[in-house]
């Protein structure tokens, strides 16, 4: 597999690209796309076989049903960031192991039960973030990783881009295997 290829499989839309300035519409066109995400995500996943979503997005990627419960538990993680930054001083997040997550029990679970967590999560996250004032977008958290200081306005364009990366995934797999 060229390199390019496999680039563009990982990367379906491209890598993370937020704006150094973030504008108040920035952040209700983000807000606005996570909250249609959950409904996008299960209507895309709503008819898909067993097999279907036991089937890798990529090869040595992670199956339709991963995808779907990573996004729910990354999703978590970031709402969860966005509490912490509002009540500490510049917090260190907590990081983890994506990969390892996605080989625990629970990524075999039907993927119903992480779209409901989906639902559930985006329309309580979406209700959070509208009641953000302009100081409250600028407070941050520290990444472990990188010992970068995420505001918490990035927070929303970075997790816009996940919802839409991890779409992505999915949508391109059902177009290569012509199940859309």
């Amino acid at each position: 597999m060229q390199i390019d290829h496999l680039e563009h499989l990982k990367y379906p839309i491209g890598k993370a690209s937020i704006p150094g300035i973030i504008t108040k519409q920035d952040i209700q066109k983000w807000i606005s796309a996570l909250e249609a995400f959950p409904k996008k995500i299960r209507l895309i996943t709503e008819n898909l076989s067993e097999e279907q979503l036991n089937t890798p997005y990529r090869e040595e990627g992670w199956t339709i049903r991963q995808v779907v419960h990573h996004v729910a538990d990354s999703h978590y993680h970031s709402y969860i960031r966005f509490k912490w930054s509002l009540t500490e001083e510049k917090p260190v997040i907590k990081a983890y192991y994506e990969d390892r997550w996605a080989e625990l029990h629970d990524y075999k679970a039907p993927i119903e039960l992480s779209l409901n967590a989906l639902d559930s999560l985006h329309a309580k996250w979406v209700y959070f973030l509208k009641g953000l004032t302009d100081d409250d977008l600028k407070r941050v958290f520290i990444h472990p990783e990188t010992d970068e200081e995420i505001t918490l306005e990035k927070n929303i364009g970075i997790y816009t881009w996940h919802s839409q990366h991890h779409y992505a995934h999915i949508e391109n797999l059902l177009r290569r295997k012509n199940w859309l």
